[in-house]
């Protein structure tokens, strides 16, 4: 009788310890699920700027983002660990007191209870309380991180994912541009930024893909006056056009021998010199091939003190000229002063239809219109044009482009001036070449 009393004890007790050992366990899976989904979640920039407001843990927290493999592993092994032990300690509880149907109750707990307690639960806490999270957890995993047999471990297991993981495989874990991009734009719908912002942070990651004759005036929309014309007659085409600079050149454009300054001519005027030609007046020009990015032109504008140069082809030829105000108003936007005539780059129009200028570049279109028209050796919608057609396009006349039609709104001489984009009903293929001219009157 007395050893059957001392066996259901001893029974007892083992099933109290199991059950706390369980607890213990499910306590400690919940953690590391928690710790988990917070530290991955959590940016460096993130974790940064809560050291930066001196919030309790963030140091820690910024040594563990900046080397997420050193804490990943062992989460995930330890884990993985807490919840076969579990589950192993459910099932064997289950069978003493259930029997043949602890099988299935073991069964039931371990999907239903671990789930929710042990993943569930802290993962989901951990989403809508990220900072929060990530400062609770810092510090408890670095110390477990920095525990040696824990630290073996983790080097043990980055060790055999190298050995297994080839080259050819690895990613760089850089951000891209079009994840900035996705994440100014995401900010900006969470109202984070404001609308103005997130464009300006489009137009300065754009910035430095951006060559100099994307933004360049053309020749043909160059103002210039010749080397041999009077200071007096120079400084009225200066006025006239309301310029500060004109390039000067001696017979034809691509022969630019310097640049005249508007208040070198008046000054020059005022002293009596107004019979005398420009050349002796002008200041040197500086020249830049058309392929450099304007990000290094702007640069080189900054240090060397010059605010026009001279866009050259592959020739030598002069393809256009450069301002500083032009670099400036591809990060800001257009800035119009006093002398310019502001003309929309595009309307809106009735109908879907949207008129650009000539000059609008293909992929902002494409952006703007939500469509898919073909980029080559042309940069504008006017350079578009003038590739399908082959020739330069009678006004009024028209070509449909991949589910587009383009319609020759203004035609001044062998120059086109706006352009109308009309959406059609069947767009082309993806990726589809250019569709033969359709020519319409």
């Amino acid at each position: 009788m007395s050893s059957a009393l001392f066996a259901s004890e001893h029974f007892g007790t083992t099933d109290v310890i199991l059950v706390v050992v369980v607890v213990v366990l499910l306590v400690g899976s919940a953690l590391l699920a928690l710790a988990e989904t917070a530290l991955v979640r959590t940016s460096k920039a993130k974790a940064l700027s809560l050291r930066d407001e001196r919030r309790r843990g963030s140091g820690r927290l910024v040594r563990l983002v900046e080397h997420p493999q050193a804490f990943l592993n062992p989460i995930l092994l330890l884990v993985l660990i807490c919840q076969l032990v579990t589950a192993t300690l459910v099932g064997i509880l289950a069978e003493r007191f259930f029997g043949a149907l602890g099988v299935l109750a073991a069964t039931f707990f371990e999907v239903v209870v671990i789930f929710v307690l042990a993943e569930a639960l802290p993962k989901n806490w951990a989403v809508y309380n990220p900072e929060r999270s990530a400062l609770f957890v810092a510090p408890i995993i670095s110390a477990l991180v920095g525990f040696p047999p824990v630290r073996m471990l983790s080097n043990g297991l980055n060790g055999l994912a190298n050995l297994l993981m080839r080259p050819r495989n690895r990613e760089s874990r850089g951000m891209r541009e079009s994840e900035l991009l996705a994440m100014a734009d995401v900010a900006m719908e969470e109202e984070v930024i404001e609308t103005q912002e997130r464009e300006l942070i489009h137009s300065i990651i754009g910035f430095g893909d951006t060559i100099v004759r994307e933004v360049m005036v053309p020749r043909p929309d160059m103002r210039t006056v010749e080397a041999d014309v009077a200071v007096s007659q120079a400084l009225d085409v200066a006025i006239e056009a309301g310029f500060s600079r004109l390039p000067v050149h001696a017979g034809n454009l691509d022969d630019v021998v310097g640049i005249a300054f508007t208040k070198d001519l008046i000054r020059a005027e005022r002293e009596g010199h107004g019979g005398r030609p420009v050349r002796d007046f002008v200041r040197p020009a500086h020249f830049v091939p058309e392929t450099k990015r304007v990000s290094r032109l702007m640069r080189e504008m900054q240090e060397r003190q010059f605010h026009l140069t001279i866009a050259v082809d592959e020739y030598g030829g002069t393809a256009g000229l450069v301002t500083l105000e032009d670099l400036i108003e591809e990060l800001v936007g257009e800035i119009v002063d006093e002398y310019d005539i502001e003309e929309p780059p595009v309307r809106t129009l009735a109908g879907g239809e949207v008129s650009v200028t000539a000059r609008f570049p293909v992929d902002e279109l494409n952006a703007l219109i939500d469509a898919e028209l073909p980029e080559g050796d042309w940069d504008t919608v006017g350079g578009l044009l003038f590739n399908v057609l082959g020739r330069v396009p009678v006004e009024g006349e028209s070509v449909d482009v991949d589910g587009v039609r383009l319609i020759a709104e203004t035609v001044q001489g062998h120059r086109i001036g706006r352009i109308r984009i009309s959406p059609l009903h069947a767009p082309g293929p993806h990726g589809s070449e250019p569709a033969a001219p359709q020519h319409r009157e």
